[in-house]
């Protein structure tokens, strides 16, 4: 293996037979720390949410509308590109952290955990209550919201102290 010449940078990921990392997002990691404001952190944590969830929601009714797929399979592909695009963006961006696999792994737990959160709670909610759109749409906002309160607080208060 080589190692890079005096004041070249380098990849941990090539210097050691550790899994690699995430792709990662072009974005200078230059300033990356821990020491962003609460009211920062929210407004670019609700930011990355609202496109990330575009993006979930686009994909999804592009696979399931115009290719196809069955919903489920559908879902899963938008759930699967949202949540990705979601953690590298509120990496760099939102929390300011370095790279991390452990980090990764754990914001890929937790977005499984809030996902069945969010529809466990939806489930319930549809079961308690007629179906109208109104109690849909309620019961949508409540299970999102719930979700993303319980995203943002581990994300903050755990996953990205982790080094």
């Amino acid at each position: 293996m080589s190692h890079p010449e005096p004041g070249e940078r380098h990849h941990e990921d090539f210097s050691t037979r550790h899994a690699p990392m995430p792709i990662e997002l072009p974005i200078d990691d230059e300033e990356a720390s821990t020491d962003v404001d609460l009211k920062t952190q929210l407004v670019r944590f609700v930011v990355t949410g609202a496109g990330s969830g575009v993006l979930d929601f686009g994909l999804t009714y592009l696979l399931q509308g115009a290719v196809g797929f069955p919903p489920w399979l559908a879902k899963a592909f938008g759930f699967i590109l949202g949540t990705t695009t979601a953690y590298l963006i509120n990496r760099r961006w939102t929390f300011r952290a370095e790279p991390s696999t452990a980090r990764f792994i754990a914001v890929m737990s937790l977005y499984l955990v809030t996902f069945l959160v969010q529809v466990g709670l939806y489930a319930l909610l549809m079961h308690l209550w007629s179906h109208t759109f109104i109690y849909s749409l309620l019961a949508y906002g409540i299970a999102q919201g719930t979700a993303t309160v319980i995203n943002f607080v581990v994300q903050r208060a755990v996953i990205f102290k982790i080094r």
